[in-house]
């Protein structure tokens, strides 16, 4: 009777602390999770034509893992070589740019190993986050070190680039997101002091969330990636994408330059507090077309010392020093942030023809969710707009854009109908890219209430 009344205590005490609470049918274990059948999974698992997948994601390699939206249509099959891939249309929303193209994606590990030029930077981020899992459980063995893994094994493999951190099936989790309320795995491995989580669902192709860290030996860890599911379709027989203009046919229709040098200005903030050198294109920039910028914030002792964590904007103010416009704004976000000191911007001209006044604004220095304690600053450079009338030429009626002559071959072909084909043409005409004589076209200035952002 002692020995069991000293042991019981021990043995609850034991379980409370150490197994989080989980549904009856599945229990937790140090590395793995059991489930019903013991099932397996894998990346690609269960990927067919017709899906439809659109994620909201960033990744450290694009801006510093700035946000854009990623909608991705299986559209079929196609050959390469000897190998059955998928092919696969995307349309990206990356602030106001919409970029359209393919990417090919493989059927045992869907990582992109082809596509549209333009889509690269975009087909990097996809595959270094959404397709990560690729690495460790794919479709290409069904018993060996590769191939799916179950959810049950204490780990799926280990990152060697950041000392061998294991990669872990660790708890079962109900997560909801805006494509709707899933069942999950946590796939979970230590980066640095912070812990990376994906989220995936049996018998699904892709995890539906994840907030991921870079490995870093002292301080903060930035994110590396996160993504979340915004929404899944299936049986999707028509391209849902055919009616999406991309910026770049609507730019090149509108005579938009597509290649330039960048114009470098190097100079010291307006206090003296920070030094900043800027890369800048086109040189004579066009209303309605866009704009590149790469921001470097340097040292004011040191050319060669790149500042971090800088929190920033990009305005365009008046005379008078009065924001109009904040690009932070228009990507819907507070600030800019740089964790390494270095910004890339691709920005749409919206200010009148004429001199504008752009602005970067430095708040100062300080992790992302903490307030600067350095000083705020600021870099103003004049830039001459030029009217897009000015720019394009006239009477030339002959350089049709290749996006105008696919909507016209569609309708011919029976693709879209009437309505859609003269929608098109309705749309190209009040944006001024088909143009019947004149027409004027809103330079989308606006104001702004400038005291939150200069106070």
């Amino acid at each position: 009777m002692k020995t069991t009344s000293l042991a019981l205590p021990v043995i609850v005490i034991l379980i409370l602390g150490s197994f989080p609470i989980l549904p009856a049918a599945a229990q937790v274990q140090a590395g793995g999770v059991s489930l019903p059948g013991d099932p397996s999974w894998f990346a690609g698992e269960g990927l067919k034509q017709g899906d439809l997948f659109s994620y909201s994601m960033c990744h450290v390699d694009y801006k510093e893992c700035a946000e854009f939206e990623m909608d991705m249509w299986i559209k079929g099959d196609k050959k390469i070589g000897t190998e059955d891939k998928w092919l696969v249309e995307v349309v990206v929303y990356d602030g106001n740019k919409i970029i359209k193209g393919e990417m090919e994606l493989g059927k045992f590990a869907p990582e992109p190993s082809g596509g549209s030029d333009n889509l690269g930077v975009y087909r990097g981020a996809f595959k270094s986050s959404i397709a990560w899992l690729s690495a460790f459980a794919n479709g290409y063995d069904e018993t060996g070190q590769d191939g799916p893994k179950k959810f049950s094994a204490k780990s799926w493999g280990k990152i060697a680039n950041i000392g061998g951190e294991q990669i872990i099936p660790t708890a079962i989790e109900k997560v909801t997101v805006p494509a709707g309320t899933f069942d999950t795995v946590l796939i979970s491995w230590k980066t640095g002091g912070a812990k990376s989580k994906v989220w995936v669902v049996d018998d699904f192709p892709f995890p539906i969330k994840a907030q991921t860290y870079t490995h870093v030996s002292e301080g903060i860890p930035p994110p590396e990636y996160r993504f979340t599911l915004l929404e899944y379709k299936e049986n999707i027989q028509q391209s849902p994408f055919t009616k999406i203009v991309s910026t770049e046919d609507i730019q090149s229709a509108a005579g938009c330059q597509q290649h330039y040098d960048l114009v470098s200005v190097k100079k010291p903030t307006k206090n003296f507090n920070y030094q900043i050198h800027v890369f800048y294109g086109p040189e004579d920039p066009v209303e309605g077309c866009e704009m590149q910028w790469l921001i470097k914030f340097i040292s004011k002792y040191d050319d060669t010392e790149f500042l971090n964590q800088v929190k920033f904007d990009l305005f365009v103010v008046d005379n008078n020093l009065k924001p109009l416009r904040s690009i932070a704004q228009d990507e819907g976000r507070q600030f800019l942030y740089s964790p390494s000191g270095q910004a890339q911007i691709d920005m749409i001209i919206k200010e009148p023809p004429g001199i504008a006044h752009y602005v970067i604004w430095v708040y100062g220095l300080a992790p992302e969710h903490i307030v600067p304690s350095t000083s705020a600053d600021y870099l103003e450079i004049d830039i001459p707009i030029t009217s897009s009338k000015d720019s394009s030429s006239t009477g030339d009626t002959t350089n049709i854009p290749d996006w105008i002559k696919k909507n016209a071959g569609w309708w011919a072909d029976g693709s879209i109908d009437d309505n859609s084909f003269v929608q098109g043409i309705q749309y190209l005409i009040k944006e001024g890219i088909i143009k019947i004589q004149q027409t004027a076209q809103d330079s989308g200035s606006g104001s702004s209430e400038p005291e939150s952002w200069f106070g």
